[in-house]
């Protein structure tokens, strides 16, 4: 089944684009890129992982807001209008990485592992330049120490741009399905 759909609105149906045959292998080749991030991730392969985003990368996770459904439109807040739980550069990133390199970044020493499951997979829309956005669901579950455990589940909104034959991811917007993380700390990446 082809899960490729161009809609310009949250509030259009879902299509999909069943006659494409180059939307199939798109989707194939972006669930392909999923899988292998994951396992980068879960693997504590951080630096190979970053390399997967581009330098003007903007990683943001807003806040989620419990709204009347007549407001439902305020649940997520947009960029820059409320103080999310990340809103990172790579730069930014990389010093985290870094710390977390140093075995000086307490929440995480030791480390977390961490199982993350990416699917539901939908192009939204494909570029004339080739830039892409995707919209993938995840599970992901931390472990940290002995007793310490938590369960993260929510969507990525992500642009992608092709480069040098690969993908790189410029913008990931993460919304979780809580607006209260109950987890003593939020070190790991999504």
């Amino acid at each position: 089944m082809v899960t490729v759909i161009e809609r310009d609105t949250e509030s259009e149906p879902y299509v999909p684009d069943a006659s494409a045959k180059t939307a199939q292998e798109l989707w194939t080749e972006l669930n392909s890129f999923y899988i292998a991030e994951a396992w980068l991730l879960d693997d504590r392969r951080m630096h190979e992982w970053l390399d997967l985003f581009t330098e003007d990368l903007l990683y943001f996770m807003p806040r989620r807001k419990n709204v009347p459904s007549r407001e439902a439109h305020r649940e997520i807040p947009p960029y820059g209008t409320d103080l999310p739980f990340f809103d990172e550069d790579r730069n930014m990133m990389l010093v985290r990485i870094q710390r977390m390199d140093s075995g000086m970044a307490w929440a995480e020493e030791p480390p977390s592992r961490t199982r993350h499951l990416v699917g539901n997979l939908v192009v939204q829309r494909v570029e004339e330049d080739g830039t892409v956005h995707a919209k993938t669901a995840f599970l992901c579950h931390r472990s940290h120490a002995e007793y310490d455990t938590a369960l993260y589940s929510g969507y990525r909104e992500d642009v992608l741009h092709p480069v040098d034959g690969s993908w790189k991811i410029s913008r990931r917007t993460i919304v979780l399905d809580v607006n209260v993380v109950l987890d003593k700390n939020m070190a790991i990446f999504f």
